[in-house]
């Protein structure tokens, strides 16, 4: 159809009333924290033990997490066959991801353990060495602390960051002084954790691998001992330093900083 007399034509092409933007990168981060196990932390609520249950993904996620090291460390002492410390605890993470999918429930948590017990069992395996059955750990540890490290280069301490997605306040955690410290304060704590876990952990498998007697039974249970305990114990002191600072208004974080 022709254009009405005196209006001019439009060049513009029509706009689908449907079409969306496409979310930002930190939109979409934000939103992958909220549907992750932390999205059942509030940071505006006290921390409690049922919260803390909730992110760990509850009886079962905790279960899942701690079965198979305690399993790899009672087979290992008592038989100190590697085939069976290693496959054992790999077929129980198997049987958990399958039940978890029989009952339609969430499997990521199930399969990210999973695979983290298939890495280390293969590693262990190819060396016939129960020692290297930690390997994996030492490395998953060591990136997260090139991640921890590259968000603070970059002014973007990572707690700040999965606070803000979690209270929908991205940028205060960026521009109010006193968000901002309690973000790198408590990004600090966490590469101090982490990192303990390598201090301790690694001279350990050093002495497993140069034949100590008991070395790979002490490093199994201290892995435990420094794994949930430790992280649960970071989430909780964490959890109190941002919930501290969480109503702070802009003109009292600035005059905090003088």
């Amino acid at each position: 159809m022709a254009d009405e007399p005196g209006r001019p034509a439009s060049s513009e092409p029509a706009r689908d009333p449907a079409s969306q933007p496409e979310p930002s990168f930190s939109e979409q981060v934000g939103a992958a924290i909220r549907g992750s196990a932390l999205g059942h932390l509030d940071p505006s609520a006290p921390p409690s033990g049922n919260a803390m249950l909730a992110a760990m993904g509850g009886v079962r996620g905790l279960v899942e997490s701690l079965l198979p090291g305690i399993l790899f460390l009672v087979l290992y002492a008592t038989t100190k066959d590697v085939w069976l410390a290693v496959l054992v605890p790999l077929a129980v993470s198997v049987g958990f991801v399958a039940w978890r999918v029989l009952q339609k429930g969430q499997p990521v948590l199930a399969f990210a353990g999973l695979i983290g017990v298939g890495i280390s069992a293969a590693v262990a395996l190819l060396t016939g060495q129960g020692e290297d059955n930690f390997l994996w750990g030492f490395a998953v540890n060591g990136m997260l602390i090139a991640v921890l490290v590259v968000s603070m280069l970059l002014r973007r301490p990572l707690v700040g960051v999965i606070a803000g997605s979690l209270t929908g306040t991205p940028h205060a955690w960026r521009t109010q002084s006193a968000k901002r410290a309690v973000a790198w304060r408590a990004t600090i704590l966490w590469l101090a954790v982490i990192a303990l876990r390598l201090v301790v952990q690694v001279p350990m498998y050093f002495a497993a691998d140069a034949g100590t007697p008991g070395a790979v039974e002490l490093l199994a249970a201290t892995k435990l001992a420094m794994g949930m305990p430790l992280y649960l114990a970071a989430l909780w002191v964490s959890w109190l330093m941002v919930r501290a600072v969480l109503d702070t208004p802009a003109d009292a974080a600035e005059a905090d900083a003088r």
